[in-house]
């Protein structure tokens, strides 16, 4: 019988299966989420009782179900199975599609979009990918659905409105109820079932440790800002499709400003990513982002319907989002104590999607009580709060979160958290026996899991069981 896993850093058939299944399924249902988002404020108007209050309502529904059912959803795949729960969560993401395909009343799109959103599965999928992957892996799979969700969000926003355009905002969601049923195939017929489900604190939520990552000022601090972010991405998108139609721009060729402007946006990211990351200036790049972003939605609200200028707004916009996506979850992994980062990103992203509610629904009001103008005039006031509160943030430690096998039951926790607290670049350490498991923070610039389960090695050598 060949053995699930091999002993080597390379990924086996079953860690390179699990990867890009479960990377396939979190794109196809990211996809469908975010394929709306350029599109429901232009076509959705013609839909039954539409108006710009309700559209901010069918876009900001899905993020308050998200928030509401994120957590709940990972806790319950640990008593009822990962991917159960996951085809589970697709089920009613697509019965939540059909429904918004087969209405043609606002209404009945803002009931699709919550039962979108109740089928929060992100938590139950990065479980089982932590159960299908080792240690020495792990990192490399959770960055590839890192990357996958940047990649989905540049695709979707120029696929929505191309398809839209084909088929009509109802023929859009019976895609995305397509995309999803295609995921849950994946699933079953794909993805390997875990022989057994590891508690990994650096993936899962922990029970009661909410209470810790509360307590971190730095994290709360974090918190607030990806749900400015997504505050402000949702509720600039109530706007700028409307912005670029009265500058002259037809609905059905905006995937084209979309396209241009983010692969711009993507070659600027690389940069910054290197100056945050390998220079360690990841304060300074942050702050930068949230000014351009500030300067974004001044320039939006100041462009007066002139085309190039409401391009060059969107532009500034998608630099700083992609930029500030790709930090901030690595921000809160710095952050996030030994033992509780899959804690930390539970709440990160319960946040992200309190944003995309308050967002959604935030723009729609403003764009039907005072105009689209307005959006983007709040939008520089969050923007502009939202810099100031920058400045708070601390540099953050440049240290990475390890979870260390314990081969062997240890009977001197105390003893063996010395000992690796000792070890040259571990700045912090939990040790958990039940669980078989030590929890590092270390510089990678100073050591690494092969110094470091060496080092067990012979701290298991030295003190028999």
């Amino acid at each position: 019988m060949q053995k699930r896993f091999n002993q080597d850093g390379h990924m086996t058939a079953t860690e390179l299966r699990a990867t890009w299944g479960l990377g396939a399924v979190f794109s196809l249902r990211m996809l469908g989420m975010f394929m709306v988002l350029p599109v429901l404020t232009t076509y959705g108007m013609a839909l039954h009782g539409a108006s710009e209050i309700l559209i901010g309502v069918a876009i900001g529904i899905y993020g308050l179900m998200q928030a509401v059912f994120q957590i709940p959803f990972g806790l319950w795949s640990d008593k009822f199975g990962r991917k159960p729960l996951i085809v589970f969560g697709l089920l009613i993401f697509v019965a939540g599609s059909v429904l918004a395909a087969m209405s043609g009343s606002i209404w009945g799109v803002i009931l699709g979009r919550a039962l979108q959103g109740a089928g929060a599965i992100a938590a139950a999928v990065m479980a089982l990918l932590s159960d299908l992957t080792r240690e020495q892996n792990r990192t490399k799979a959770m960055a590839f659905i890192g990357i996958s969700f940047g990649i989905t969000f540049a695709i979707a926003m120029v696929l929505g409105p191309i398809l839209t355009h084909i088929v009509g905002l109802q023929g859009l969601f019976w895609f995305i109820a397509a995309l999803a049923s295609i995921g849950i195939l994946l699933t079953i017929f794909m993805i390997p079932g875990a022989p057994q489900h590891t508690l990994n604190r650096e993936s899962a939520i922990v029970r009661g440790g909410f209470k810790t990552v509360l307590a971190n000022g730095q994290l709360v601090k974090l918190n607030i800002s990806i749900f400015c972010m997504h505050l402000l991405l949702m509720a600039t998108f109530i706007a700028l499709p409307s912005q670029l139609e009265q500058a002259g721009l037809p609905a059905a060729d905006h995937w084209q400003i979309y396209l241009g402007t983010m692969l711009i946006a993507f070659v600027c990211v690389l940069p910054g990513i290197i100056l945050a990351e390998v220079k360690r200036r990841m304060r300074t790049v942050f702050i930068i982002c949230v000014a351009i972003l500030m300067v974004a939605e001044w320039t939006l609200w100041q462009s007066g319907h002139h085309f190039w200028i409401v391009v060059f707004g969107t532009q500034l916009f998608f630099i700083a989002f992609n930029l500030l996506e790709a930090l901030l979850p690595s921000l809160v992994s710095k952050e996030a104590p030994a033992g509780y980062k899959g804690t930390a990103m539970g709440m990160y992203s319960t946040s992200q999607f309190l944003g995309v509610a308050t967002g959604g629904s935030m723009g729609g009001w403003l764009a039907g009580h005072f105009g689209m103008a307005h959006v983007f005039w709040v939008g520089l006031l969050v923007s502009a709060a939202w810099l100031l509160f920058s400045f708070t943030l601390n540099e953050p430690p440049y240290l990475a979160s390890l979870r260390l096998v314990l081969h062997e039951p240890t009977k001197d926790a105390d003893a063996l958290r010395t000992f690796l607290q000792q070890c040259p670049g571990v700045e912090d350490v939990v040790i958990e026996p039940q669980e078989q498991s030590a929890y590092v923070k270390i510089d990678r610039k100073i050591t690494n899991r092969e110094a470091l389960e060496l080092a067990l090695a012979q701290f298991s050598n030295t003190h028999p069981h």
